[in-house]
């Protein structure tokens, strides 16, 4: 097999969601935008409703259709991105909930689907999504007389834990929710971390429940193995790869490893990435290429078959670090080629 394999662990998924819905005392839905984070939005999202989540957000009503045909009509299924044009008849067709950012929106919404389910998202100094407090103040009566199923905000900064940000935006959300008869929300996995003054009535993590960082104790979800198309011997001075952009200082053993930027694994891991056979460091030489790795194997004892990107020696964020991004990219990029074993609930 010519493939990467990409090995998915459901029950990790699930076991991350209970550790992060244990540190509350309200409602814990899940994020499961981005085809649940590069793993499977319907295999993720099965598992999830398994172990007792009832509500699931996405980033776009498209990504709703996956899991509603997964999991039928019973979990709820809300949109971040709101009531947007065209999309009144997905909404419908799906019951899915918007969550509404603007005062068009919540006209859009009232005036193509009155009675139909909806939320709020405020902006409480993101500057990105929701409606600000002029705006908010202005509609809040109208809005809130159409008995919405949710009031939420984001958090700019909650993965840094005394960043001065996020107690400015609990500030504002408090000054423009306090008082109203609905369920609020305010934290995704790094609100949960900074504790119960920022948990209300609901939830939302997303990133925690993958692997991934701020939620230093959770679980890893997937491995990732590549398999080793050839070996070859180059002599001390000889180049490798595009650009002849990396030359040999020894006598090297040069694994050429199937997986590139086509599979999520950024160009800019060139001559920084580590992979590993066992417990044996082995780092990438030369440029990452379309298809295709090269990888000093000198100090391996065996000729290996596969290498290890991300697993028990290196995780998600370990590589995200080497290529100055963060986890959230590595796992969303994952690419389609992989050949992919997923196991659990």
């Amino acid at each position: 097999m010519s493939t990467g394999r990409l090995t998915i662990d459901l029950d990790a998924v699930v076991a991350n969601w209970r550790a992060l819905d244990g540190m509350t005392n309200c409602k814990t839905a899940a994020v499961v935008k981005a085809n649940g984070y590069g793993l499977g939005a319907a295999n993720v999202a099965k598992a999830l409703f398994k172990a007792g989540v009832r509500q699931f957000f996405v980033a776009v009503a498209e990504e709703a259709t996956a899991i509603r045909e997964e999991l039928g009509p019973k979990p709820d299924i809300s949109v971040f991105s709101g009531h947007m044009k065209g999309d009144t008849d997905i909404i419908r067709e799906l019951r899915l909930t918007p969550i509404l950012n603007s005062v068009e929106q919540l006209t859009q919404h009232l005036e193509a689907l009155p009675g139909h389910p909806f939320g709020i998202q405020l902006d409480t100094g993101m500057n990105r999504l929701g409606l600000e407090m002029q705006e908010w103040a202005a509609v809040a009566e109208l809005a809130l007389s159409q008995n919405p199923t949710l009031v939420m905000s984001h958090l700019a900064c909650a993965d840094e834990p005394d960043h001065p940000m996020s107690a400015y935006q609990l500030d504002n959300f408090r000054k423009m929710t306090d008082g109203i008869n609905v369920p609020r929300s305010l934290a995704a996995t790094g609100g949960i971390l900074l504790g119960p003054e920022y948990h209300f009535d609901l939830t939302r993590p997303g990133i925690g429940l993958y692997g991934g960082l701020p939620f230093a104790q959770s679980s890893p979800t997937i491995e990732l193995d590549l398999p080793v198309i050839q070996i070859r011997d180059v002599a001390e001075g000889e180049v490798v790869g595009y650009g002849n952009s990396w030359q040999a200082e020894r006598p090297t053993r040069i694994a050429t490893v199937s997986g590139g930027y086509a599979d999520g694994i950024f160009r800019m891991l060139s001559d920084r990435a580590t992979l590993y056979h066992g417990q044996q460091p082995c780092k990438v030489v030369g440029r990452v290429s379309m298809d295709l790795l090269t990888v000093d194997v000198t100090d391996v004892a065996d000729i290996p078959s596969k290498l290890t990107l991300i697993g028990p020696q290196q995780t998600i964020d370990d590589l995200a670090l080497q290529a100055g991004t963060i986890g959230y990219e590595v796992l969303t990029q994952l690419g389609g080629r992989y050949t992919r074993k997923t196991f659990g609930k």
